[in-house]
């Protein structure tokens, strides 16, 4: 059902995504309300229980790693809001929705884990290599069985990326105020997390750079680069799309599938234990928003088309209209000069719940 209603808007910019600081943050280390501020975490860390609590130590003796964890928090949001966009759930940060789906053991829960794990290993690891960091640099070769080739065209060298650092800093921060207890839904924690951090550490691949003369190759120096962060949670969201849901064995220090018939999850693969709550219409308890007011596609049956975002309750049509750039001309040497030009465009947004 589709009720059209043309209205006009002039907008600026239509897909800006803003992550107010005030309402994110480090659920597993300060936990509820989320919070960004690094001086915040590290006053909170101190009341961690344990002697080995690595989270006060990388407060007191490494504080830029903490900046650095802060920044891979928001990275990791906003590609957990780019990854979900289309989805019931959308990885808001609109009222208490985020804590709530934290609290629980969902597969929302443990793509927000495991991408997050990911983001703060993918930007302290990025920081050694910008040189950003006393305590870490370029990686250092280890490879020994692939060398030069036999007529010696390349070899290990350049700065690569250490992700031995950023996945050990990740590992230290990010679990260690997990109580090391054998109930599930630690077990699932720990594991997302390091599903998070395997996804950028087992998918390192090689660049070079010619050497010679004249613009020849007759040597190429090779290093070690992580993935993007986009493609990272790419992969990450395929495993989110094939999560598992498991149980407790009876050891109480292995997972299992609850279904008999699925093969034993690997070392990549996300978990949960408990299924989604209905995200159609607002439930505080569950911390779902409801998708009222959501775009839709509604030429799409999958994923994000209007039949499945709104429910079936239907979406209202809208016409925007916006400001872009547009004819843009370069002028020697510096000077881009552009027009102003009006855009038209057809939206849809999921009604609501009374019906119209």
């Amino acid at each position: 059902m589709m009720v059209h209603n043309s209205s006009s808007f002039v907008v600026g910019l239509l897909f800006f995504l803003i992550l107010p600081t005030n309402i994110i943050g480090l659920w597993w280390a300060v936990g509820s309300p989320l919070n960004l501020d690094p001086n915040s975490i590290c006053r909170r860390s101190r009341k961690l229980r344990g002697s080995g609590n690595k989270q006060h130590d990388i407060c007191r003796r490494e504080p830029e790693i903490v900046d650095e964890v802060v920044k891979g928090t928001r990275l990791a949001m906003k590609e957990c809001q780019y990854q979900l966009r289309y989805h019931l759930w959308n990885c808001t940060m609109l009222g208490n929705s985020f804590v709530k789906i934290l609290k629980q053991d969902t597969p929302e829960t443990a793509f927000a884990n495991a991408i997050t794990a990911s983001g703060v290993a993918f930007t302290v690891t990025q920081a050694c290599s910008l040189g950003d960091l006393l305590q870490c640099g370029c990686a250092e070769s280890t490879k020994t069985s692939e060398g030069p080739g036999p007529d010696g065209t390349w070899e290990w060298g350049g700065c690569g990326d250490n992700i031995e650092f950023g996945y050990t800093k990740s590992k230290e921060f990010m679990d260690t105020q997990i109580r090391r207890r054998s109930d599930v839904k630690t077990l699932i924690t720990l594991h997302n997390n390091e599903a998070g951090r395997l996804t950028i550490k087992r998918f390192m691949r090689r660049e070079c750079k010619c050497h010679g003369l004249s613009g020849s190759c007759t040597l190429e120096t090779c290093w070690e680069k992580m993935p993007s962060f986009r493609e990272a949670g790419t992969r990450l969201m395929d495993r989110y799309k094939g999560s598992v849901k498991v149980t407790g064995g009876n050891d109480g220090e292995t997972l299992i599938p609850e279904d008999s018939t699925v093969k034993p999850p690997t070392e990549l693969d996300l978990l949960y234990s408990v299924d989604s709550p209905d995200f159609c219409e607002p439930n505080p308890k569950t911390g779902s928003l409801g998708t009222e007011g959501r775009r839709c596609n509604s030429t799409s049956m999958g994923v994000g088309g209007c039949d499945i975002l709104c429910c079936g309750r239907g979406y209202v049509e809208e016409t925007v209209i916006y400001q872009v750039n547009c004819r843009c001309r370069f002028h020697w040497c510096c000077e881009v000069n552009c027009d102003n030009c009006t855009v038209q465009a057809t939206i849809n947004r999921c009604n609501g719940y009374g019906g119209l």
